[in-house]
């Protein structure tokens, strides 16, 4: 299933099956609070990428994932240590080599698994699937800042305070929680202030949308549980994209 991990002809004979699904986790490296590891986005959408390949292989489907993207547009995050932001146009470029290079072996479907939300980052990400599907791959990217989506996931990731708080960490404790630091997760007050509104009145930055410490949302209430019950939605999301895009 990681496609990394095989060797060439077991590429090309998956290939040669026919209706090959590749999915590209897309994240980003970028503070996450004091609690969190860099790679927060990375983890997550890796961790809906391996549920989808998991859920398509079972019905029939031959699906992949390739190795992640951890680089994106994170300007809102590059006042904090340990952030590293690229500009739209390098990932862009990223993304469509890649592209190229799968409909060029004979991949029938890319999709991608995005948990940075980043405006800056989902902008990009949806000109790209447009220039992808222009060259004649199939994208299957279910958007979760869409409110269509956004409404089958929690009341904090809704409320637009969800980045490293209860919704993320939930996450992250569901498949990492060796990276998570407990003790300092359990003992940061919750912080309500929502980063669709800040950056809708204008803030570029997590400090001046009310995140000094690079947080928003209530890390404390976080549990392993509803992050698996979030990776299942998520996953499930990524799932109903590529049928509906192999299917015609």
């Amino acid at each position: 299933m990681n496609f990394a991990d095989l060797a060439w002809p077991a590429i090309r004979d998956i290939v040669a099956r026919g209706h090959a699904v590749a999915i590209l986790p897309c994240g980003a490296t970028e503070a996450h609070g004091p609690h969190l590891p860099l790679g927060t986005d990375v983890i997550i959408s890796e961790g809906v990428a391996r549920r989808a390949a998991e859920t398509l292989e079972r019905s029939g489907v031959a699906a992949l994932v390739l190795p992640s993207i951890a680089y994106a547009p994170a300007d809102c995050a590059a006042e904090f240590a340990g952030t590293i932001t690229i500009g739209a146009s390098a990932a862009k470029a990223i993304l469509i080599d890649i592209a190229r290079s799968l409909k060029m072996q004979g991949f029938s479907c890319l999709g991608l698994a995005n948990s940075h939300f980043d405006p800056a980052n989902v902008a990009m990400l949806r000109d790209v699937v447009a220039d992808i599907r222009g060259m004649g791959l199939a994208v299957a990217f279910p958007d979760f800042t869409r409110r269509a989506l956004a409404q089958r996931l929690t009341a904090e990731f809704l409320s637009g305070a969800c980045h490293a708080g209860r919704f993320e960490s939930s996450l992250v404790l569901a498949d990492r929680p060796d990276l998570v630091n407990e003790a300092v997760r359990r003992a940061l007050p919750e912080n309500p202030s929502s980063l669709t509104a800040a950056f809708s009145r204008g803030a570029r930055t997590f400090s001046e949308a009310g995140g000094a410490d690079a947080y928003f949302g209530d890390p404390r209430h976080a549990t392993a549980e509803e992050g698996e019950r979030t990776f299942r939605v998520m996953a499930d999301a990524l799932v109903a994209a590529v049928r509906e895009v192999i299917a015609g």
